[in-house]
């Protein structure tokens, strides 16, 4: 390129409020995401007119200042398009470098998370795509629409260091195959609806009938075999001896026997499915009644080796209450010295990273964590961007965010009943007592706090008696109209949650 077609590229980037940290020069073409309008973003291709790459992307053709430039829509056919000319922006394996998953239920939150990665010194891997399938459903968004959201943060943000997509809280083969086919690289499976947790405390004659009637044939086993096993000879853990008796055993495999062999039937439909792809596979047994103790987490992950599944990260249910959108509630002496011996397992047994599920806001656990694991640790949030987006909401437009807040507090009652949480509706402050001035304070009080976490589904996908949405387009288009508002408010938010991983955060 000359100097003057050079020059007056320079001039059409400006006229067309190309983001700078977007604009990639590649091959002789110039790809940028331009906003124009405030809120109305595009793509912009700059190449020769008769350039076939062009044919490539969606968009009309126009030529400013000599300059030919298409400019298309921020859509799926798009999105793949670009992301076959520019490879960064295909998400990738992570491996066991500290991570961090950022669930993002509008799709505008990734500018955000990863100047806070950036910030820490850009050495925690991050994973921007991460919706669970049950999100997805309440939001009505697709796992290739979470996916291409999270790639044009990626792409505005001019991020080349590497991210992934999380495929997460699955529970069936379906959930794989739509994932797999919009090209996520990290599959979190979850067999919490396969965890019996009346074993704990079951009689001891319900123990034998239920032990006797585990799928032994799933799991490659026998019960003989089993008892064998596990009852020779007790496992050194770091200095801490962990040994099993015949019915915490038995209570152990009857708890995870049937989840052991549903993660194992998952994990080998994607081995056959994913195969020419990348991808690695996170365990999460986090959403389930009770703690998984020591002894169950050897169990859970020796049998699932047993069995040849690989997995990099593993989510223990740990002691304490890990409730959406707030601090860890419970004693952190006996959280740490619970979550000491988990990481060690994970050490002798792996490696693997202990995982981190409902870790959104969780900040007085975040040191323990991270320096337990030694790093090898994974962080995953999911609401708390939502919760940003209304706090940002509340300073934008006060008024909004109280006709939010009393729709939620309506529908909290049945909102809640999948998740753990134990905000009151009584003990939370009364719609009618918000004012436009308290309104961007609403989201540090617990009980409202928890409340509109659980109720996105029903503020973002609630409709107008004429058949429109009567929250989502009105907080999308104050948030697109105000994206450095939304993405300040996002790091500030996110540095709390990073800053105390980032000193153990080297590539490991």
């Amino acid at each position: 390129m000359n100097d003057h077609s050079s020059d007056t590229l320079e001039k059409v980037l400006a006229q067309l409020h190309v983001h700078p940290l977007s604009i990639v020069w590649q091959d002789k073409v110039s790809y940028g995401l331009s906003e124009m309008v405030p809120g109305q973003r595009q793509l912009a291709v700059f190449a020769p007119a008769d350039a076939p790459l062009l044919d490539s992307f969606d968009g009309e053709l126009t030529t400013i200042l000599t300059q030919p430039v298409l400019l298309g829509p921020l859509n799926a056919h798009n999105a793949a398009a670009l992301r076959r000319q520019l490879a960064w922006l295909k998400p990738v394996v992570l491996g066991l470098g500290t991570s961090a998953g950022f669930g993002d239920r509008l799709g505008m939150a990734t500018p955000g998370h990863l100047r806070a990665v950036l910030a820490v010194g850009g050495h925690i891997a991050p994973i921007p795509a991460q919706q669970s399938i049950r999100e997805m459903t309440r939001t009505g968004r697709s796992p290739q629409q979470v996916l291409d959201d999270a790639m044009w943060g990626v792409f505005a943000e001019g991020w080349r260091n590497g991210f992934g997509a999380d495929a997460d809280h699955l529970k069936t083969l379906a959930d794989i195959d739509r994932c797999l086919a919009a090209g996520y690289t990290f599959y979190t499976f979850d067999p919490g609806e396969h965890v019996d947790n009346t074993a704990d405390s079951a009689s001891l004659p319900n123990l034998r009938t239920k032990f006797a009637a585990l799928p032994w044939d799933r799991l490659e086993d026998t019960p003989e075999a089993l008892l064998a096993r596990y009852l020779k000879v007790p496992l050194d853990i770091e200095g801490q001896i962990i040994s099993f008796d015949e019915t915490a055993l038995v209570r152990a495999a009857i708890k995870y026997g049937r989840a052991i062999a549903h993660v194992s039937e998952m994990y080998w439909h994607l081995a056959r499915v994913g195969v020419g792809q990348s991808w690695e596979v996170e365990v999460s047994v986090d959403e389930t009644e009770l703690p998984t103790t020591h002894a169950e987490h050897i169990y859970f992950a020796t049998e699932l080796r047993r069995l040849g599944v690989q997995w990099v990260s593993l989510a223990p249910r740990f002691i304490g209450r890990f409730e959406k959108g707030v601090d860890y509630i419970g004693d952190l002496a006996a959280f740490s010295a619970d979550f000491a011996v988990h990481a060690a397992i994970a050490r002798v047994l792996g490696p693997y990273k202990i995982s981190l599920h409902s870790g959104s806001d969780k900040f007085s656990i975040y040191a323990i964590a991270a320096q337990e694991t030694r790093g090898v640790v994974h962080l995953k949030t999911a609401g708390t961007s939502y919760l940003v987006a209304l706090q940002t909401i509340g300073q934008l437009d006060p008024v909004l965010l109280r006709e939010i807040y009393a729709f939620a507090c309506e529908h909290y009652t049945e909102d809640r009943a999948s998740y753990h949480v134990s905000a009151q509706l009584d003990h939370a402050l009364a719609p009618a007592a918000v004012t436009d001035a308290t309104a961007p304070t609403l989201l540090e009080q617990f009980d409202a706090r928890e409340i509109l976490h659980v109720t996105f589904g029903s503020v973002l996908t609630a409709q107008t008696p004429a058949g429109g949405k009567r929250f989502y387009d009105a907080m999308m288009a104050l948030l697109r109209s105000h994206p450095d508002a939304y993405a300040t408010n996002l790091s500030a938010h996110f540095l709390r949650h990073l800053r105390p991983f980032a000193p153990y955060s080297q590539a490991k």
